[in-house]
């Protein structure tokens, strides 16, 4: 909204055109993003304790976990909210990615809210049934790969990037391009929302990785900088870097309010929405092997719960870890909640570092 009124008065007044700028919109984005977030913060918070809309915790898991039972959750609505309005405010509303991903944003975020709200308002531990929950789950996911796949421009748009390798790509086809785009984006949705187990656990290696694909983006919409990198050049992928710098301050918010000892958690609403559109990201700009690498975390904890569910059945019940997802291994195994953090965020960068490095590795 403000990038048109901003081209309406750069007819008259040239300086209103330094907004067509996608760097400065990015950056902006970030920062109407945090400040919607510090602003409605403590307003959702509130709220949410007025509800009574409180975490509820596993007997089973860390003892240190119990002090948080109670913790007003769903705190990821507030993180959607400012995403929402922050693109509609900065990004180019005639791009159809944008609209996609606040589609997937909020589709997911819809599914994880329902999900949250069986279990915080209707005492229901189960939430919504597994069984439902992947089949809205995989209902959006196709329906996003299918439109990607119909509205693809450019024949690289339906290859697999191998990352660090100037030329070496696979043809996907229109089948294959739908299902990797479909494994894409429910995994990594499913991959964020296991992950969100500890206070600031999950959001900041999201922040971190937006932030890096953020550049990806911009360079994949820039014929000048994807020629020079040996990237695939996508019409209009440039745009996504506004979505994300929204992402990024909407984040950096939360984790304000979310960091050690939490005043509320981000719940399924905040960990499906954020997984989904980073997943979404990350097969429009063809860097779905950079985000499996940046996002070694998610694939982390996710190995681990498949791990032990499966050696789980197969040896009759003994265990690989002392209980999963793998952060609640390390708690058990004696480090303290904010190590156990701090070190995957510190592994976090470290991976983010090596993706972004492929993009002059080649």
């Amino acid at each position: 909204m403000l990038l048109m009124l901003a081209q309406w008065l750069g007819q008259d007044i040239r300086g209103f055109n330094v907004f067509n700028y996608i760097t400065l919109r990015a950056v902006l984005a970030a920062m109407t993003a945090l400040i919607i977030s510090f602003i409605a913060g403590p307003r959702v918070i509130r709220w949410l304790a007025a509800k009574k809309i409180g975490q509820a915790v596993r007997n089973d898991g860390p003892q240190t976990h119990l002090v948080k039972s109670g913790t007003p959750t769903m705190g990821g609505a507030l993180i959607l909210i400012a995403i929402a309005i922050t693109t509609l405010l900065w990004g180019d509303l005639a791009n159809r990615y944008i609209w996609v991903l606040l589609i997937v944003t909020l589709g997911f975020g819809a599914i994880g809210w329902y999900d949250d709200w069986k279990k915080v308002v209707y005492r229901d531990p189960k939430g919504l049934s597994s069984r439902w929950k992947y089949f809205w789950q995989s209902v959006l996911g196709l329906a996003v790969a299918v439109f990607l796949a119909a509205t693809a421009s450019v024949p690289a748009q339906l290859e697999l990037i191998v990352p660090f390798f100037k030329t070496v790509t696979y043809p996907l086809g229109i089948f294959g391009f739908i299902i990797l785009t479909y494994l894409v984006i429910v995994g990594t949705s499913n991959a964020v929302n296991l992950t969100d187990g500890l206070d600031g656990l999950a959001i900041m290696p999201t922040v971190m990785i937006a932030a890096a694909l953020a550049i990806f983006a911009y360079v994949a919409g820039s014929t000048v900088f994807s020629r020079y990198l040996f990237m695939p050049y996508i019409p209009g992928a440039g745009e996504l870097a506004i979505f994300l710098g929204a992402m990024v301050g909407a984040g950096l918010g939360f984790l304000w309010f979310n960091a050690y000892p939490a005043e509320v958690f981000m719940g399924d609403v905040g960990a499906l929405a954020l997984g989904a559109a980073l997943g979404t990201v990350a097969v429009i700009v063809r860097q779905e092997i950079v985000l499996a690498v940046m996002g070694g975390v998610f694939v982390a904890e996710t190995l681990s719960v498949a791990m032990q569910v499966l050696y789980f059945k197969f040896t009759g019940g003994k265990r690989i870890f002392r209980m999963a997802p793998l952060h609640h291994h390390y708690e058990l195994s004696g480090w303290k909640e904010t190590q156990v953090v701090v070190r995957f965020w510190i592994i976090t960068i470290m991976l983010v570092l090596v993706g972004l490095s492929t993009l002059k590795i080649r």
